[in-house]
């Protein structure tokens, strides 16, 4: 009687190359979800905040009105006596910027920029305002008990904040267009320009988020963004910082919004803007930095009390 050689066995998978191909992409998977999830819930938060902004447009034309108030103020106001003791070799606003008319085109030139930035650090006022309402008023607690990213709560009111700003600056460029501004930017410059004020508007309102998540109450929040409109003031915003006392210089020069108005008055000109540039995106990607983990922080902190 013949017998018939038993089949060898086929190998098995190695268990341990299965598992972690397996975990690998469920870990991917996951992560993929997780992160269009956020984007959903973000672009979800961002719609309410803009119907805020439709519904209860008083906010929106206090931002908007101010800087164009100061813009006039500063211009007709004090512009001839401002304007006269400027230099084209100081501020770097050439003649042509004047449009012929004299120290007060040429101080409405040279002080747009830094009444710009007045509007774009007003957006994070009303950043911290609107996370501090939502905080108190138990509209966060709602939130928490659905699913909803954590993270898409407050990212909602930064880009909602970055979409005013933008509106902010457009509106006062053309006042001042109106107002007989002559630009010699080019189309990549005016691209330039939409962009640093974009990257500031992003990281202030994170800024104003992470102070509206910290205060306690809506009063606090509204007060303490303040801080932003005093370094404009304290920058090359309405006279150049070599006129100041020498104390005061080298802190005005460096500071975070004396790069980004010179960046964008070069840029308006069509001037290089040089390290002005460079240190502008760094401080912006650092406020905005700042700004996320403070405030990402604050909202968990607050979420288990």
């Amino acid at each position: 009687m013949t017998t018939l050689p038993s089949p060898s066995p086929s190998p098995s998978p190695s268990p341990s190359t299965s598992s972690t191909t397996g975990t690998g992409a469920g870990t991917i998977g996951t992560g993929i979800g997780t992160l269009r999830n956020t984007v959903a819930d973000s672009t979800t938060m961002l719609r309410r905040n803009l119907l805020h902004m439709v519904r209860y447009p008083g906010l929106t034309g206090f931002v908007v009105g101010i800087p164009v108030i100061l813009l006039l103020l500063f211009v007709y106001v004090f512009g001839g006596t401002l304007g006269a003791g400027l230099s084209d070799d100081v501020t770097g606003v050439g003649a042509a910027a004047a449009g012929g008319g004299g120290a007060v085109q040429q101080y409405l030139a040279y002080v747009l920029p830094g009444i710009l930035f007045i509007g774009i650090a007003g957006i994070a006022n009303g950043a911290s305002i609107g996370v501090a309402m939502d905080m108190t008023e138990g509209i966060v607690a709602r939130f928490r008990s659905m699913a909803i990213s954590r993270t898409a709560v407050l990212t909602g009111h930064v880009l909602g904040n970055t979409i005013q700003g933008l509106l902010v600056s457009v509106i006062l460029i053309g006042v001042a267009l109106l107002m007989g501004l002559c630009p010699t930017a080019s189309p990549l410059g005016w691209l330039g320009i939409a962009a640093v004020v974009a990257l500031v508007s992003f990281a202030v309102s994170w800024l104003g988020v992470a102070l509206g998540v910290s205060a306690k109450t809506v009063e606090s929040a509204s007060n303490t963004p303040m801080v932003l409109l005093l370094l404009v003031f304290l920058g090359s915003g309405f006279v150049p910082a070599s006129s100041m006392p020498g104390w005061l210089q080298s802190f005005a020069q460096y500071q975070p919004f004396t790069t980004f108005i010179e960046t964008v008055r070069a840029l308006m000109f069509g001037a290089d803007p040089g390290l002005n540039l460079w240190l502008a995106l760094g401080w912006a990607v650092l406020l905005a930095v700042v700004g996320y983990v403070w405030a990402q922080a604050m909202y968990v902190r607050r979420s288990v009390r």
